[in-house]
């Protein structure tokens, strides 16, 4: 792997309706949910990693933590960050924040693990 501490990666969502805690099951209020902040969280430790994985190798998620700490509401741009703060053979740690303008959203962490795709992808 050719990553090194302090790699980032972003990611941006302009909320949609299909966006909120209503559309994903996980709650009653038109906001954006927990469920797509994971996601769109994920999506920049993704981008942390472009470029840095060699050929045949992909990563998946193996842990993550967060605290969703405000509201986005549908129309809201939510840009996501996430930097490598541990290496450890094939596992990537990351911390994560998520931001509304200067608003902090959410914050966590994250742990990526990278692996042989064509082996990853194989009938067990």
């Amino acid at each position: 792997m050719g990553l090194e501490i302090g790699a980032r990666g972003t990611a941006t969502l302009t909320v949609e309706a299909t966006d909120t805690a209503i559309a994903l099951g996980s709650g009653d209020v038109p906001v954006l949910g927990t469920p797509r902040v994971v996601a769109l969280l994920e999506q920049a430790a993704v981008a942390a990693l472009a470029g840095g994985l060699d050929a045949g190798v992909t990563s998946v998620g193996t842990h993550i933590a967060i605290d969703h700490l405000a509201a986005s509401f549908v129309g809201a741009s939510v840009e996501a960050v996430a930097e490598v703060v541990g290496l450890d053979g094939r596992s990537v740690s990351f911390h994560l924040t998520a931001f509304e303008g200067d608003r902090l959203v959410a914050t966590g962490n994250h742990t990526r693990l990278a692996v042989d795709r064509e082996r990853f992808l194989r009938p067990r």
